[in-house]
Order: structure tokens, then C-alpha cells, then sequence
């Protein structure tokens, strides 16, 4: 049986696993990156043609950070670039935790919140949205909060796998019990596919707002995000970033995606119109795909996920097996154009049928079924 293992962490495929087993990463459709299907700009390409390779990049990213600033409505002294938001996450922690602290993580969650938190030796704890529904424990987060005041608390909205949104009137709730003891970091990586909405009306004190180029720009293997906040936060995080960490050529690409938004702007409209026909095809083959309010979702693959996963690569199909997300039976699924939809549908109908007893739940259900016994909790008390 063909049986590739995705990372541990982070999914995706390692191209030596790939040509141990006779595959080629170009023929891959890949479903398992929740980024922008339609691919960069054509501005970014012509941009990256420009690039000197022989100078060192501008070390403090000048440029791009006055624009995102002046598209932010703030100060550049509220901004900073960064090597995507996986290196911001890692600044963060360095910057706010000293052995000990509590961290608070509402997940299910990306693994670096928890990976760069425990190298700073703090106590984590992860509360995370439980199958059937996927309803963000944010009420237990608040009682947490209120009780042992963690230094930090990790946020992903829209989250990362379930695709679940949290209306700005509950994270009111959020930040204000967070208060000034908590420092609350809100990751937005996919917000613009939430709403279409590329840049930050407010900032709230005492929060941290991550945005990642890399998802809705299709940027990925570029590496560039930013995180706003107030001024001293920013300046204590820049404190612990290395030199020149954000390449030129990301930069370049950072500024080419900002002067074509209105290409952007078109995919994303596209996309979500494309998205509802195709979560509508997985359903009516007779998975179980929850409700989301983006471009991705889990879906409930009535096996181990990793063998699912398997399964489709022999098609040429890549899907996220979510065993790291401590979802061992789904996977995550990503919108991508219309002819490579078909064909994930195609694959997934083709694959023996679910246990259709394992597939009746409804998400319409009353809500009162989904509380307190949704959620997990890990304590580190």
C-alpha cells in the first residue's frame, strides 16, 4: 500500500518521500494548502524580475512597511514585517514569556503557538473545539482567563483547521477580559477570505494582530507576514528578530501584491462563489464536511486519515490529514479551481463507502448539544 507520511507538524509532502515512491511534486494537485488558488499577481512576477540579488535586503523593510502602515491606519512604528507569521509567533514568545508564564491556546491550533511557548519554557494550555460541531470554546477560555491571568493568549480567527469564525462582538468579550495582565494574539492569516478585507480597521491595546501575505496573496514560498500592535509591544518583539531575516525578494513581491489588490479582490469573489458548489459536491457524495465560513474544511473521512490521505495521493490528489490537529479521522480540505475540485470529488466517490452510520450528523442540530461537553481542555494547572 502507497503510504506517505506527511510532516509531523505541519502536513505537506517531502519531495524525497515523493520520489521514494515513484511520484512527482508537479503532477500533485494539492488541496492541503489553504492559500490563494489563483496564484500571485502577474505584478509579482514582473517585480521579482527587478530584484538585485547581489545587495543585502533593506533590513528594516522601509518601504513595505510605509505602505502596509498607511494602508493599516497606523504609524510604522505599529508594524513589523516579518519572515512570514511562523518567525512573528517565535518573536512574540521570546518577547512576553519568561519561564513559567501560562499560555492559553484556543484550538484546535497551527503547532507553533505551542511549539515556540514550551521552548520558552512556559506552562501551556490548549482548550479546542470538539467534533461533532466545532463551536469555539470561548466561554471556558474567558473563565481560564479570569482565573489564572496567562501571559499570553493565542487566537486563530477564522481558525485554522475548522474554518470557524468568531464574531468581533464575542473577541469584545475576549479582550477585555484579557485586559492588560493578558496580551491577546489574534491570528488573521485567513481573514480575507472571510470577508475580503486585506488590512485592519482597529487595533485594540494590548492586542497583537498577525496578518499573513502569504495565504491571501499566494506568497507561500516567499515567506512574508506582519503583526500590529501598539508601539512598545512592537519594539520589544523587533528587539529579538535577526538582521535581514525578510528576503528581498519577499519584499518586492510584498509591495507588487499591494499595487494590484484589485486582482485579489476578483479571486477571493471568485472563490467563494466556486467554494459553495464544491463543499455542496463533497456532501452529496456522503462525507461529512463541517460547516465553515471560508475556503477550507474538515472533513470526517470514516477512517484513519493518514490511510485516507494515502489513498488519494495514489490519484495524485494531496489532502491535510489532521492527526496533528488531534483529529485523527479527518482531514482538511481546500477550495481550489473548478477542473481540480472535480477531481477530488471524483477520488473521494471512487473510495469505498463510508460507514453511513458514522456520517447521519447533522450541524443543524440544536446548539444546546453542543457546550461544555465540546470542548477538550489540557490542563497545566
Amino acid at each position: 500500500m502507497l503510504s506517505i507520511q506527511s510532516h509531523e507538524e505541519h502536513g505537506g509532502v517531502d519531495p524525497a518521500e515523493l520520489k521514494r515512491h515513484g511520484l512527482c511534486i508537479g503532477s500533485l494537485i494539492d488541496f492541503s494548502v489553504n492559500s490563494n488558488p489563483f496564484g500571485p499577481s502577474p505584478c509579482v512576477v514582473d517585480a521579482l524580475k527587478h530584484v538585485s540579488i547581489s545587495r543585502y535586503p533593506d533590513r528594516n523593510c522601509s518601504e513595505l512597511a510605509g505602505r502596509l502602515a498607511e494602508l493599516n491606519h497606523v504609524s510604522e512604528k505599529r508594524i513589523l514585517i516579518g519572515n512570514g507569521t511562523t518567525e512573528l509567533i517565535w518573536l512574540i514568545c521570546h518577547a512576553f514569556l519568561q519561564p513559567g508564564d501560562r499560555v492559553l491556546i484556543i484550538g484546535p491550533a497551527f503547532s507553533e503557538y505551542h511549539r515556540a511557548s514550551i521552548r520558552l519554557d512556559a506552562s501551556v494550555t490548549e482548550m479546542s473545539a470538539m467534533p461533532p460541531y466545532f463551536v469555539p470554546p470561548l466561554n471556558k477560555a474567558i473563565d481560564f482567563i479570569r482565573e489564572f491571568h496567562p501571559r499570553l493568549v493565542f487566537l486563530c480567527n477564522p481558525n485554522n483547521p475548522t474554518g470557524k469564525y468568531i464574531p468581533d462582538e464575542e473577541i469584545q468579550d475576549l479582550i477585555a477580559v484579557c485586559g492588560f495582565e493578558s496580551v491577546l494574539v489574534i491570528d488573521k492569516a485567513y481573514s480575507a477570505f472571510l470577508d475580503g478585507s486585506f488590512f485592519e480597521l482597529t487595533i485594540p491595546q494590548n492586542v497583537l494582530i498577525l496578518r499573513s501575505m502569504t495565504k491571501d496573496f499566494a506568497l507561500a514560498g516567499l515567506r512574508v507576514g506582519y503583526l500590529l500592535g501598539d508601539a512598545d509591544s512592537i519594539e520589544k518583539t523587533k528587539t529579538f528578530q535577526s538582521t535581514w531575516s525578510v528576503n528581498a525578494y519577499a519584499q518586492a513581491a510584498g509591495l507588487a501584491v499591494l499595487s494590484d489588490l484589485e486582482y485579489y479582490r476578483n479571486s477571493l469573489a471568485s472563490l467563494e462563489r466556486i467554494q459553495v458548489s464544491f463543499f455542496d459536491e463533497i456532501r452529496s457524495i456522503g462525507y461529512h464536511l463541517i460547516a465553515s465560513d471560508v475556503h477550507f474544511a474538515l472533513v470526517h473521512c470514516g477512517r484513519p486519515a493518514n490511510l485516507f490521505r494515502s489513498q488519494l495521493l495514489r490519484s495524485g490528489l494531496q489532502v491535510r490529514d489532521c492527526t496533528s490537529f488531534g483529529l485523527p479521522h479527518y482531514i482538511r480540505i481546500c477550495t481550489r479551481l473548478q477542473e481540480e475540485n472535480k477531481k477530488l470529488v471524483m477520488a473521494m466517490k471512487a473510495i469505498e463507502t463510508i460507514d453511513p452510520g458514522r456520517n447521519d450528523v447533522q450541524e443543524n442540530l440544536p446548539r444546546k448539544d453542543a457546550t461544555d461537553d465540546d470542548t477538550s481542555i489540557d490542563p497545566a494547572l
